[in-house]
Order: C-alpha cells, then structure tokens, then sequence
C-alpha cells in the first residue's frame, strides 16, 4: 500500500517512514525508500559536509517531475531531536531557524520527506559570517557542456596552484560543475571571497572571452561557461556535495579527481562525469571522499 508506513529505529531515534514505494523520479522509477536508503548509505561522507551548518531543503513531495520548494524554516511538525539554529541578519530583517543535518538520523528524517537536495550555508552556524570556503558555480550556456566547465576548472587550478592554494573540483549532478577552495580560516570574510572570486572570473574572461563569461545575462552565455562568483554570499547556498539532484535519473553532484576533470577535456564526453545513486555509492566505497579536504584544509586568501 502506498500510503503505508513504517516505524524504524535510527541510532536510537524513532522515525515513521512513510509512501516509500512512491515514484519520485519517474523516468528510471526511483522511489522514496530508494532516496531513502541513498541517503542512509552516503552518510558516512555526506555528513561531514552538512555537519553545523543552516540547510535549505528543497523538497519534491511528488516527484522531480511536479512541483517543488525550498524550505529553510524549520517545520513546526519536525521531531525535538532535529536540531536546528536561528540565523539574523536576513535581508528582509527575518530570524530563521533553519535545520542542522548533523546526523544520520536527522538525514533520514529530512529524505523521509522528499528533501531530493541538500543545500547548506558556506559558513558554519556558529560563525554565519565567515565563509569557510571560496565556491565557483560553474554554469555551461547550450551548446557548451559540462566539457567546457572542465577547461574553466583546470584554468582554475593554475591560476591557484600559483597563489600557492588547493581547489578541489566536483560535478554538479547537473549540468555543470564547480570547484571550491577551501580555507576553514578564522580570517575569511564573505566580502573577501566574492571579491577575490569576481575579480578572477572578471580576469578569465578577459583571458579566455570565447570560453568564460562573468556577467549573469543569459543572452551573453552561448557556447559559454559562465563563472558564478556571487555565490560567496551569506545569503546563498550551493547544493552539497553527494547531494541527490532533481534530474530525469537520480544523479549525484559528484566529487571529482583533476585526472578525471583532465580526462573530460581530452573525451571530451559529459556523460563520463554524470553518476547515478547506485554507481555514486559504489565509486566511494573505491575511492572514499575525494572532497574530505575541503572540510578540513586550512588556507588563507592572498589580497588581490
């Protein structure tokens, strides 16, 4: 029965499981309990990733294919156990609670309810001001692909390797791909990071204008990557690593190795960087988390 639900115990928390034969991604029939199990599974190095920072969840209670939303209030019907942590300074001048994904059971919880996406703050709670990473979306415009956003990482990788910093690259689960800097510094400031990030998507274009753009116009991206700076912002997310995506299949915003971004730009073939559920999970079980480091890699931005 669809609507059937099931008690389970998760590391000593009780949960009720409900629809888990329900079809969130019709077009491979992946169902709720799938995501569910998905989740369970990538927990280990998922939650790293998540661990003390405010989450916005965007939800697909019937399938990637109907309606959704984003959800950054904790709900009202969440269990006491979901942790959660009042965020000021919002530009509508709102305090929101917003959920802390510190654990597994929690996770399960927020899968339970069709949360497909995790995307949480660059900064941590503790300190929502301070940006522990530098992000780069990097966002290809048709007919460019997730190809062209390999040349614009690897460029990345130079421009830093010579400012003496580590970027560590992963595949979007859509489109796209991005590459983050890690700093986990007790210096960094959001106005530091979309400057340094704006000023070097600006330098690319002018370096690069038949491959990067840095301006957000749609009609200026053809053919082109567009280099996302302003995601150095408080007030932005950018989906997790290991995230589910809402795509036709169940893809995964994947962690990627330079050689396998160097192999991108040479088979030149996108497919090779899309990973389902299934294929994601047995790529960890091989390789562990390509993306640890940027959890825990301290490095400080120079002044440009």
């Amino acid at each position: 029965m669809p609507g059937r639900r099931v008690e389970v115990q998760v590391e000593g928390r009780r949960l009720s499981l409900s629809n888990l034969d329900k079809v969130l991604y019709p077009e491979t029939g992946f169902t709720k309990g799938q995501v569910i199990d998905y989740y369970t599974r990538i927990a280990p190095v998922l939650l790293p990733h998540l661990r003390g920072r405010p989450l916005t969840m965007k939800r697909y209670p019937n399938g990637v294919d109907e309606k959704y939303f984003y959800e950054k209030q904790r709900p009202k019907h969440a269990p006491d156990w979901v942790q959660s942590v009042s965020v000021e300074g919002h530009r509508d001048g709102r305090v929101i609670d917003y959920i802390l994904a510190d654990d597994l059971p929690t996770l399960v919880w927020l899968a339970n309810m069709a949360d497909l996406e995790m995307h949480p703050s660059l900064s941590l709670a503790k300190d929502t001001g301070r940006p522990t990473v530098l992000a780069f979306d990097l966002d290809p415009g048709p007919p460019a692909t997730i190809v062209e956003c390999a040349e614009v990482a690897l460029i990345l990788r130079e421009v830093f390797s010579e400012l003496k910093l580590e970027c560590f690259p992963k595949a979007s689960g859509s489109k796209g791909m991005q590459v983050y800097v890690p700093l986990n510094n007790k210096k960094a400031t959001y106005d530091q990071t979309k400057s340094v990030s704006r000023s070097l998507a600006q330098m690319l274009e002018r370096q690069h204008p038949e491959l990067v753009v840095s301006k957000m116009k749609k009609e200026l991206r053809g053919g082109k990557v567009f280099m996302d700076w302003s995601q150095n912002d408080r007030y932005k997310t950018t989906v997790s690593v290991y995230s589910l995506r809402a795509t036709a299949q169940p893809t995964v915003s994947a962690p990627l190795s330079w050689d396998e971004v160097e192999a991108l730009t040479e088979d030149r073939d996108p497919e090779a960087a899309r990973f389902q559920a299934g294929e994601l999970l047995e790529r960890v079980d091989d390789v562990g988390d390509l993306f640890a480091p940027v959890a825990e890699l301290v490095q400080q931005l120079p002044d440009l």
